[in-house]
């Protein structure tokens, strides 16, 4: 199991694209990772855009980004509510400045922003929130997956195979 013995985070908030929560949950665990759930603290469940529903194991201000090996940003409308807690952005600007995995997919790209974290980082996201990427200072294109450093990100549902492997194998 190749990630044995890694300590991912993946952010949840309401709204969360489900496929794009559950299919990298359920990987990093057959990969052997220890996933663990953060969401913002406003509920102990939350509701992805399709009805499922993700537990969350820890609020954001409740763990440290130097335990974990990198994070997971799944998109849908949660990146939108998840920028509105400064404690799950924190998370994420903190384990990047750690030079750990940051992943984002579809509208997750939000958080990358609000974390202030884009200047002359090379993107890509769902296409309509380009102008918000570039205008944070990225430098965004159309592709399945863009590995930038410890970066990794990707556009919609329909490329998670491919973000996961990026994922796994830069972890």
């Amino acid at each position: 199991m190749e990630l044995e013995g890694k300590k991912i985070i993946i952010l949840v908030e309401e709204m969360f694209n489900d496929l794009e929560f559950w299919y990298p949950y359920y990987r990093l665990k057959e990969a052997g990772a220890h996933v663990v759930v953060v969401g913002s603290g406003s509920a102990e469940a939350y509701s992805g855009k399709s009805g499922t529903k993700a537990k969350a194991d820890a609020a954001a201000d409740q763990i440290s980004a130097s335990e974990f090996d990198g994070i997971i940003i799944p998109g849908g409308y949660a990146p939108d509510l998840m920028r509105r807690y400064p404690e799950m952005v924190k998370l994420v600007k903190e384990l990047f400045e750690a030079q750990k995995v940051v992943a984002a997919i579809c509208h997750a790209g939000w958080m990358l922003a609000s974390a202030r974290i884009l200047e002359g980082r090379k993107v890509t996201s769902f296409f309509a929130i380009k102008d918000d990427l570039i205008n944070a200072g990225a430098n965004w294109v159309d592709e399945e997956v863009v590995i930038d450093g410890k970066l990794i990100t990707s556009r919609k549902p329909d490329d998670l195979p491919a973000f996961m492997r990026a994922v796994i194998k830069e972890f």
